[in-house]
């Protein structure tokens, strides 16, 4: 059955320029598809007409009409006063409606409580139950510990989230409507990995359909089925995830280009037999018809187009050269806020030549340990560089002094080069005739740290210090980035959430949680079987222990002595049960350590029903 059909679809902005020419595609009911193209190719422009928002000039869009479909692209509007909570328990308007009906009708119903009333009653609490009513908070704890939304946080005010929180609350509502067509526009921005791959063994479990525009290769290589590329309006179809995406298409470029050499080799040899026929058929008019038909039959042939290459940057670091071994070392280094310690006592060393990945999810301090390191925030402990060392640092958030400036103006003025060589440095990095001449302000955040990047490749350092590099950037402009750090050969410090990139670069790997760092000697994937390793090598927590069930011996006095005993086990369990809810608070950020007491929660309160039967038991046989 087919969930979304395209045919034809044009969308323009100006006329005579399409972003979006004759697209088409089908995506089937249960498929797992990305949505690949550079920055401004029409990607969310297309899942915008998708869901209604936006109109197209021409073509066919159908989607199933009996499938709910749900965006998670830009953030919607609530009222001003509602909470995180508010936001996420939107997602079961429904079934609150429901809720609210049947206290009504609790609130309605007494002694005389009518048989239509009773019949209402039933089916509403048949729909509430039959609609997952009763796990409602389940599900919550569930998505939001995935994703890493804090227990705090949900009663803050929505509204005075960071774009990122919001961001990542509207995924988890979104998930929690259960819709059946998930169109996802660059779904990990804003998550830490271990929310990446909690929504990765989401989507894998969906049973439902998913569009996903990512740049994230590595998350599109773990969901996609199937790929579709949007380049110059038109869909080009890759029948598997992103590494075969790209085999796939340096073969069809590789095919593309050796029939267009074929051709042209073919063309330029009949051209030249064409020009000398016509030379000897001056006086003889035979070869001379024999070479307009030659010339004819060139004119007709079907021209392979040349096979477009991506403009890429020639760009390298300007290297320091760098005499010793230690490049820095940290000793009893701290960092905290109030009585927040992110982390203490971290004693590292770093040689030349390293490549360091600092890991760790959201909120663990890894940007402020890398700000302590080159001064921006004060902290306790030492920090001791090499005398020759000299570090560039690309923050995560891109701040220039004057942003009214244009690009050609910043690099003159802060780089205090000539007018040829900003003009050069800057076509080096891809910003060429016009562009140069654009303010920095109104640069997306992709060229912002391109221009950053530009700045610092001109300064000669031996150790660059980078904070999630590739945020924001399209696959293209992230392989521009690592063609230029390959070429580097200084120390590499860097913090990402991107493990393409940190399998790619890294070979020592600092893991900053519980306010420590832990040092791994090696790269990526070795650094997760350790922890893979570690996770299933864990003592396993003991079950909560149920209570005896106690057997009648007879007579009444005994029934009694068993009826008090009952209710003080009783009286324990509902004591024992109620310290879980603030266990589950307190794990709030950790999944596994929730699910594992939601699961005991259960176990205890199937207990305390035992208990509670035994004593129903009991009171009948003393009656």
């Amino acid at each position: 059955m087919v969930d979304i059909h395209v045919k034809n679809l044009t969308k323009f902005f100006v006329i005579g320029e399409n972003l979006l020419e004759d697209l088409s595609f089908e995506v089937q009911e249960g498929e797992c598809v990305a949505i690949l193209g550079r920055n401004g190719c029409g990607k969310t422009t297309l899942f915008k007409i998708l869901t209604g928002q936006m109109d197209y000039d021409s073509g066919e869009v159908y989607i199933n009409p009996h499938k709910r479909i749900g965006l998670i692209s830009q953030i919607p509007n609530f009222p001003s006063g509602y909470t995180v909570d508010d936001v996420l328990r939107s997602a079961f308007a429904d079934l609150m409606s429901v809720k609210r009906k049947m206290e009504q009708l609790e609130s309605m119903m007494g002694a005389d409580v009518s048989q239509e009333q009773l019949r209402e009653y039933d089916n509403l609490s048949n729909r509430f139950q039959s609609g997952g009513g009763y796990e409602m908070d389940v599900d919550v704890d569930k998505v939001c510990n995935g994703l890493g939304i804090p227990f705090e946080q949900r009663s803050q005010f929505f509204s005075s989230l960071s774009g990122g929180e919001k961001t990542r609350v509207n995924l988890a509502r979104l998930l929690l409507e259960k819709t059946d067509i998930l169109l996802l526009d660059e779904p990990t921005n804003h998550l830490d990995l271990r929310s990446v791959e909690w929504l990765e063994g989401y989507i894998n479990t969906f049973k439902g359909t998913v569009l996903a525009i990512s740049h994230d290769r590595y998350f599109i290589d773990r969901i996609a089925k199937r790929v579709i590329e949007i380049v110059d309006g038109h869909a080009e179809f890759y029948s598997g995830n992103y590494s075969f995406y790209i085999n796939e298409k340096q073969a069809r470029f590789d095919l593309q280009m050796k029939q267009y050499e074929q051709e042209q080799a073919k063309l330029k040899q009949l051209g030249y037999t064409v020009e000398r026929m016509k030379g000897w058929g001056i006086n003889n008019r035979t070869l001379y018809r024999r070479a307009m038909s030659i010339q004819h039959r060139m004119e007709r042939i079907k021209k392979t187009e040349r096979p477009k290459t991506e403009k890429t940057m020639k760009a390298t670091f300007g290297e320091k050269d760098f005499s010793g071994d230690v490049v820095f070392r940290t000793k009893g280094l701290s960092k905290g806020f109030g009585e927040r310690t992110l982390f203490q006592d971290v004693n590292l060393n770093v040689e030349s030549g390293e490549r360091i990945a600092i890991l760790g999810d959201n909120g663990t301090g890894k940007s402020t340990f890398i700000k302590c390191l080159i001064g921006e925030e004060a902290c306790a402990g030492k920090i001791q560089f090499g005398p020759t060392v000299k570090w560039g640092y690309l923050p995560q958030i891109i701040h220039f002094s004057h942003p009214e400036r244009s690009l050609y103006d910043t690099m003159l003025y802060e780089k205090n080069c000539t007018p040829q060589v900003a003009r050069d440095r800057l076509g080096t990095f891809l910003f060429q005739g016009e562009d140069v001449f654009k303010e920095v302000k109104n640069l997306s955040g992709g060229e912002q740290s391109r221009l950053r990047l530009c700045m610092l490749m001109d300064e000669k350092i031996n150790l660059l210090i980078l904070d999630e590099p590739t945020n924001h950037l399209d696959i293209a402009s992230r392989e521009w980035i690592e063609a230029a750090i390959e070429e580097f050969e200084g120390v590499l410090l860097f913090v990402s959430h991107d493990r393409y990139f940190i399998e790619k670069f890294a070979e020592r790997i600092w893991l900053l949680e519980d306010g420590t760092i832990r040092d791994f000697s090696c790269g990526y994937t070795k650094y997760r079987s350790i922890l893979e390793h570690e996770a299933m090598t864990a003592p396993v927590v003991t079950s909560v222990p149920k209570p005896k069930k106690e057997k009648v011996k007879g007579g009444t006095k005994e029934t009694e002595k068993l009826i008090r005993r009952l209710e003080r086990e009783i009286e324990k369990q509902e004591a024992f049960i109620a310290e879980f809810d603030a266990k589950i608070e307190a794990a709030a950020s950790d999944y596994q350590e929730l699910t594992r007491l939601l699961a005991e929660k259960d176990e205890a309160e199937s207990a305390l029903l035992e208990l509670m039967e035994q004593w129903e038991s009991a009171q009948e046989n003393v009656m």
